[in-house]
């Protein structure tokens, strides 16, 4: 009998499989393969009612993919690789279909998005907020004011920061518990740290980040109970001399910047 943590393995598997591109049906037939071994048609149909027409163009199609070995005998049998040559396949199935995406995007055009002059825009996701710092950073060329707390502070960013400081811009950090200010520090020795009008580690905000007085974003901790961590991130960002949140920003930190230089 399958136990409650099994099943709950199982059905994020199918999940996970259906992500990387395999239909229901397909994650569903290597499921059962994986709990059988070996099988036929029949006995892959028993664990959980897949018709047995569906099981047989599903294993056709993981046959393909490498997953899977037929022995054609009266009836067929269906055997599993091993779960190690799977992963391998899947991974390498990935690779290939994100080289072909970005060779297709790279032919679409070199149009970036737009920076719009009025409004802001929202990300949702700590993941989408992170990579949208990531970019912020890659593309100043002057000046970065970044606030964020210990959590958010990924070795992406630190890289990233690292490499606008080769380039010669600019970087002031805030909002940052010393042990990780020693960390930038090492990574980025000409940062200057400046001190905070708030305690931002004690509030649910999450980062903000200035590049160039041009582009701006500001994100916070929400509650989120469809994440493990029961917390998930979400921030706006606008762009341009006259974006409104960049103007509050921008005046606000270069006149925090200006008073903590002279103190």
């Amino acid at each position: 009998m399958v136990g409650f943590e099994e099943e709950q393995a199982e059905a994020k598997a199918l999940d996970r499989l259906q992500d990387l591109g395999l239909s229901q049906y397909d994650a569903q037939t290597l499921i059962n393969l994986l709990r059988l071994g070996t099988g036929t048609a029949q006995d892959i149909t028993q664990i959980n009612g897949v018709p047995r027409t569906r099981v047989y163009e599903s294993a056709d199609r993981l046959h393909e993919l490498g997953f899977i070995d037929i022995q054609y005998t009266t009836p067929r049998k269906f055997t599993v690789t091993s779960k190690e040559t799977i992963i391998r396949m899947l991974t390498v199935k990935r690779e290939n279909t994100i080289t072909e995406l970005a060779e297709c995007l790279e032919e679409i055009g070199p149009t970036q998005p737009q920076r719009e002059q009025f409004g802001v825009w929202t990300v949702t996701g700590r993941e989408a907020v992170s990579c949208r710092i990531d970019e912020f950073i890659a593309d100043a060329d002057e000046q970065i004011v970044y606030m964020t707390t210990d959590d958010l502070l990924t070795e992406e960013h630190l890289d990233r920061l690292q490499a606008a400081a080769e380039r010669g811009v600019e970087i002031h950090l805030a909002g940052i518990s010393e042990e990780v200010q020693e960390r930038i520090q090492e990574t980025v020795p000409g940062a200057d740290l400046f001190e905070t009008l708030w305690e931002w580690d004690e509030t649910p905000a999450g980062s903000l980040l200035i590049t160039d007085e041009q582009a701006a974003l500001v994100s916070a901790l929400v509650d989120d109970i469809s994440t493990t961590e029961g917390i998930e991130e979400t921030a706006i960002w606008g762009a341009g001399d006259r974006n409104s949140l960049v103007v509050v920003l921008r005046a606000i930190f270069t006149w925090r910047l200006n008073t903590n230089l002279t103190s």
